[in-house]
């Protein structure tokens, strides 16, 4: 098995679920006693959140980059930033190794792309949803990309920063946000894309009327399945993860 390096803090609640996922999908595919192969760089979120805010995304970028760089040196063989919003920065972090860097919302178009769904619902942080680094990524692959209103976006940004990113989990916002989907599945949405990676904390597939894409567990599916191909198989294409079935 390859080992796969994870840029993670950003926020470490998420990054937790990667390193579980990660374990538990390894289990499942070679049984036993066996885990995932992986090393860990930890940012420290506060520094990234406020590079964020003040623009200074080629700062931050070079931040992820020498994590990057020091994940290779640790043997890492496949990376992974386990957050959407700093994809913002993935071309730089990429350029920084020669390992390859497999990309979220490669990933996650891909599983959408196998349902037959084309009209998605993105939710995530508002530089994720209001910039075209993911969403322009995401229409790359034939993908119609929705986003909620400003009051919508507004809602969905404050509760990933001020409550998920916390680890705090509020039944009021889970309601809030079923509200922002039900709008986007009025206006024509056939999935919704949890396009923040602490998203996946608060919606569960019974809060959409739809089909949700879970962009951590999709990731790391995808990880598992590059991960675990073999020398004599190298020039295959690895199995990719199931879509997620309807609610």
């Amino acid at each position: 098995m390859k080992t796969i390096g994870l840029i993670g803090g950003m926020s470490w609640e998420s990054t937790a679920e990667y390193y579980r996922l990660l374990n538990e999908l390894t289990r499942e595919r070679l049984g036993g006693l066996h885990s995932a192969a992986c090393v860990v760089y930890s940012v420290d979120f506060a520094q990234i959140e406020r590079l964020q805010v003040q623009g200074r995304w080629d700062e931050a970028g070079e931040v992820l980059a020498g994590a990057a760089r020091a994940l290779e040196a640790a043997g890492a063989e496949l990376l992974l930033i386990c957050t959407n919003t700093m994809h913002k920065v993935a071309d730089q972090v990429a350029s920084a190794v020669d390992v390859p860097l497999l990309h979220l919302a490669d990933t996650t178009a891909e599983a959408v792309r196998r349902t037959g769904l084309r009209r998605i619902g993105l939710l995530g942080t508002a530089f994720t949803m209001e910039q075209d680094f993911y969403r322009g990524r995401l229409a790359d692959h034939g993908l119609d990309v929705l986003v909620p209103d400003a009051t919508g976006r507004a809602t969905v940004h404050r509760v990933i920063y001020e409550e998920l990113c916390l680890g705090v989990v509020k039944d009021d916002s889970r309601r809030a946000y079923r509200t922002v989907i039900d709008e986007l599945v009025a206006a024509g949405a056939e999935g919704i894309v949890l396009g923040c990676t602490e998203i996946e904390l608060l919606i569960r597939p019974q809060d959409s009327p739809v089909p949700v894409f879970p962009t951590t567990r999709l990731h790391a599916q995808a990880a598992v399945a590059h991960a675990l191909v073999t020398p004599a198989t190298t020039s295959a294409t690895p199995a990719m993860p199931s879509a997620p079935a309807a609610p």
